[in-house]
């Protein structure tokens, strides 16, 4: 641990903030701010006088090497306790944030991959429900199962090929580690530059996915016919795809930064939680997918059965929450 992530260690273990920590210091917060984030080093009267605040050694401060205290109780188990935490480079670092920004828009393209993949068998099977069109009602369900099932396949593969690059980083997701000198602080300030964006791509995609329901209200309020309506149901996916795709662009490479500094999600006491929550949701989507095609199948109703997937995702929110929840209480 550097001097910069002991600071903040034992400002927060004292409940203070960066002000009031900077005003028993006799300097500014800007100051206290720039050797958190390791973008200057304290002198050395200020380094003896945390120190004493703190109540620790000017040796623990000042040597990276010494990551507790003695007074510290250190809670580990088995083997953990044994084992000092890895310490991730700079290059380690950049490598991995690269990789999300790199693996990031195909993520997101999976993920609207999946949300249209019923798209095609939704638009075939109201053709060939409507009497305007000269349209079998078995081929129509078969290329349109065929497209649900090859898009799916599409992305599931893709999805795959990048776990894959990102296999060798599975630690930062999953494990404590330490960051060396700097590394936090090249990180917290790309995270900074990038908040605007980030802010903007979540909005956008919200604002998209809420304005998705709009020509289904109206058509379903006109009384238009059930073709209509169709095309107006997988309207709604392609705008949700879209959203969905700009919120998880903009979510990954911020997860990046937040996995590097061990905040959100992501921070030490999260990332069972984290890891767990990821394997439900896998398992849930698999399940729900399942579903709607047996279903699907079974009463031979595709041009109505797309409400699956508005229920599942309606779900799936009370469902991640609860279990979160729950999970937390247990970690606890």
């Amino acid at each position: 641990m550097i001097l910069a992530d002991k600071i903040i260690d034992e400002r927060k273990k004292n409940g203070w903030s960066q002000e009031e920590l900077a005003e028993q210091l006799g300097v500014s917060r800007q100051s206290v701010s720039k050797w958190e984030s390791a973008g200057s080093v304290p002198d050395l009267k200020k380094v003896i006088q945390m120190a004493e605040l703190f109540g620790v050694s000017t040796d623990y401060l000042l040597k990276d090497e010494l990551e507790k205290e003695n007074r510290d109780v250190v809670e580990t188990s088995g083997s953990d306790a044994d084992s000092p935490l890895r310490r991730v480079s700079m290059e380690e670092a950049n490598a991995f944030l690269n990789a999300k920004r790199e693996t990031a828009p195909r993520l997101a393209n999976t993920v609207s991959l999946f949300i249209l993949s019923p798209v095609a068998l939704l638009l075939l099977a109201g053709i060939a429900e409507s009497p305007d069109y000269n349209l079998a009602e078995g081929p129509a369900m078969a290329v349109g199962l065929a497209v649900l099932l090859l898009l799916t396949a599409v992305g599931v593969f893709i999805q795959i090929i990048d776990r894959n690059k990102l296999s060798s980083f599975e630690y930062l997701e999953r494990e404590q580690f330490e960051t060396e000198y700097g590394v936090s602080g090249m990180v917290k300030e790309k995270k900074r530059d990038y908040e605007s964006r980030y802010s903007l791509g979540l909005a956008g995609g919200a604002v998209i996915c809420i304005v998705a329901v709009i020509p289904l209200l109206v058509a379903g309020a006109m009384e238009t016919s059930d073709l209509v309506l169709i095309l107006c149901v997988d309207l709604l996916l392609a705008l949700v795809a879209l959203g969905v795709n700009l919120i998880v662009r903009v979510s990954t490479i911020k997860e990046s930064y937040d996995t590097i500094l061990q905040e959100g999600d992501y921070a030490k006491n999260k990332k069972r939680v984290q890891t767990k929550m990821g394997a439900l949701s896998a398992a849930y989507w698999c399940f729900v997918t399942a579903i709607y095609l047996g279903w699907s199948t079974w009463r031979q109703d595709w041009e109505e059965s797309w409400i699956i997937w508005a229920v599942a995702g309606v779900l799936y929110g009370g469902v991640y929450g609860i279990v979160r929840m729950v999970l937390k209480a247990d970690e606890n």
